[in-house]
């Protein structure tokens, strides 16, 4: 069966900034979907521990006072997360995230800041890669919202974690579906494609940045940057 048609589990994390070095969770989404089954969504609230900068708190709609009253400590959020992805990846379903290079990055620093060990290695199916593969000239914008109006997907409550999980399968399931030179891959051959398409298209964005910033860099590791040892990249 081709691994559009199986299960899936869209992850999602909305967080306090962009570093994946130094940001905290916020919120997070684990959920199945697909393959003739049940949805099964997980949600998380977090505490951070940390101010929630107001244009975060803009964008995802939780500020540092809520999550303060609300979410749960980080350490266990992290610990919650790891084990539901965990338990997906033991039963061989492929972990589908929009840009997957941030956000299994960022939860592997929290991960580490927790002393908590990291997530086992598993099959990854990135919208975002595949897109950009597929149709590698089309102009304008590569952002979830953009896809789901260019596949013509439902995308609900933008800049929820769980909306934006959802939504991150249903384009992949669409980008499977009208591409059988995606669609006819293995788990495991995609996967390993995405991690050489990733590659190459960081490498040309980091030349179209440095047009304008020579110190730009673009990370080519998908779907997980390596954590940096003494400072060094």
């Amino acid at each position: 069966m081709s691994w559009h048609l199986g299960r899936m589990c869209g992850f999602d994390l909305e967080t306090t900034g962009i570093d994946v070095e130094t940001d905290r969770i916020v919120t997070a989404t684990v959920v199945q979907c697909g393959g003739g089954q049940p949805t099964v969504p997980a949600n998380w609230l977090t505490d951070p521990g940390v101010e929630i900068p107001e244009g975060a708190a803009k964008v995802h709609g939780i500020t540092t006072e809520r999550a303060r009253a609300e979410g749960k400590p980080a350490p266990e959020v992290v610990a919650d997360v790891l084990a539901a992805l965990g338990q997906v990846i033991a039963s061989g379903i492929p972990i589908v995230a929009m840009n997957a290079r941030y956000d299994l990055t960022l939860l592997d620093r929290e991960a580490a800041r927790y002393g908590l060990p990291p997530l086992p290695t598993g099959p990854v199916i990135d919208p975002l890669v595949l897109d950009k593969q597929a149709d590698r000239y089309r102009k304008g914008k590569r952002t979830l919202t953009a896809l789901c109006e260019h596949y013509d997907v439902p995308l609900g409550a933008a800049h929820t974690s769980d909306a934006d999980a959802i939504a991150a399968c249903r384009v992949a399931w669409r980008i499977g579906s009208t591409r059988p030179e995606l669609g006819s891959l293995s788990l495991d051959q995609l996967h390993t494609a995405q991690v050489g398409w990733a590659a190459e298209q960081a490498a040309g964005l980091q030349t179209h940045l440095r047009r304008t910033d020579p110190a730009a860099y673009c990370a080519p590791e998908w779907p997980l940057i390596p954590r940096q040892q003494n400072g060094d990249r």
